[in-house]
């Protein structure tokens, strides 16, 4: 496959590269990481330069860019020390609802274009049921021409600020699994939120979000009545591209940082990047990082040519969060006591890779979806 970028996609790039050598921004990463705080600050300047149209639809003003130039602005992000993890409603937010929601409801989104806010986010996993999303217990009962949400949701990314969720609940009048999306303004009453620590990716909220007789009005359905679990199995794909595109990216830099250092590092007369243990995990990294970014890529030219499978993207999940984190362990194996000790970037990478082994679907999970689309193929 041809990896050569058009000038457009050479532009893109160079524009991140640009903002990115503006400032040091890794001391801001570093305060946002540990007061878990949102960057909008950097998130905004990305929004000035149009990233938060890239996906978007001309029809609708965007730029309508295709997932290849993301990948490579991405990829580029990521190996300038950029949380990409906190840019996933950025490129794709605005296609959802615009694709599913109401005209009231594009209205109050799309007002967040170029403002770098988070403005909204899914709410599906619960106490009972992450994986297992037909044990959701969360549910809506209507009565006198309002419709009542009930149920609580944890471990919900963005939950903190974001002004709405779009939040999955189940039919209480029916005896049939009838799974429905609403679309809810978080200053509603009943509504409470309790932040949660987390390992890494802590410059995005995660939340426990309880509802107690939240009333909405039948206009807040997001979506098609019943179709709640077939929207979020669709995005799922999406999601899971994106956090193996932001795991690539961030071992790219770990890899980077600890081959600088490999050969400035002296010890026993010489740098430590001259002795074959050192060169061994070089070579290793390299074979995953060479790996990662052809399957990627791959992907990328998938979805944007609408072939992408749920197997496509389960199997980058799945490589990807796991071939970077041992990307990321042997750059802190090379750097050593500052990369244990000190505060190097690569000791938060390495907490943030960890995290997605779990987010945006667990490892089981990929291997499971991998593997019956393999075998499907085969019937």
């Amino acid at each position: 496959m041809d990896f050569k970028l058009t000038d457009e996609q050479e532009l893109f790039v160079s524009g991140v590269r640009d903002l990115m050598a503006t400032e040091n921004w890794e001391s801001y990463f570093a305060e946002c990481d540990r007061n878990s705080v949102y960057p909008e600050r950097f998130v905004k300047q990305l929004a000035d330069m149009g990233i938060d149209s890239l996906l978007i639809p001309e029809e609708h003003g965007g730029l309508d860019a295709g997932m290849v130039t993301l990948a490579a602005i991405w990829e580029e992000l990521g190996r300038l020390g950029a949380p990409t993890y906190v840019l996933y409603q950025l490129p794709g937010g605005f296609n959802t609802v615009l694709r599913e929601g109401t005209q009231e409801q594009i209205d109050k989104i799309m007002a967040f274009r170029g403002t770098g806010k988070q403005m909204w986010n899914s709410a599906i996993t619960e106490p009972g049921a992450g994986s297992d999303v037909g044990s959701l217990q969360t549910n809506y009962t209507r009565k006198n021409g309002k419709v009542y949400l009930n149920g609580s949701k944890c471990f919900i990314t963005s939950s903190a600020y974001t002004p709405y969720l779009v939040v999955m609940s189940r039919d209480s009048s029916s005896e049939e699994s009838i799974y429905s999306e609403w679309f809810v303004d978080m200053t509603k009453p009943g509504i409470q939120v309790n932040k949660l620590e987390k390992l890494g990716l802590r410059m995005d909220s995660c939340c426990e979000v309880v509802f107690n007789n939240v009333e909405l009005e039948e206009s807040d359905l997001f979506g098609r009545e019943g179709n709640g679990f077939n929207r979020v199995k669709e995005e799922f794909d999406a999601e899971r591209f994106l956090v193996a595109l932001t795991n690539y990216g961030t071992a790219y830099c770990a890899f980077e940082d600890a081959a600088k250092y490999a050969n400035q590092r002296v010890q026993f007369g010489e740098t430590i990047g001259r002795f074959q243990l050192i060169q061994e995990k070089f070579a290793q990294m390299q074979i995953k990082l060479t790996n990662m970014k052809n399957m990627l890529y791959e992907a990328a030219w998938k979805e944007d040519n609408g072939i992408l499978t749920s197997g496509d993207a389960a199997m980058c999940k799945f490589y990807c969060a796991n071939a970077a984190f041992e990307v990321v362990d042997s750059a802190m194996q090379v750097l050593g006591g500052i990369g244990i000790a000190g505060e190097h970037r690569v000791t938060r990478f390495w907490k943030d890779l960890r995290v997605d082994r779990v987010s945006g679907g667990s490892d089981e999970m990929q291997i499971l979806t991998l593997g019956r689309a393999v075998l499907k193929k085969y019937r």
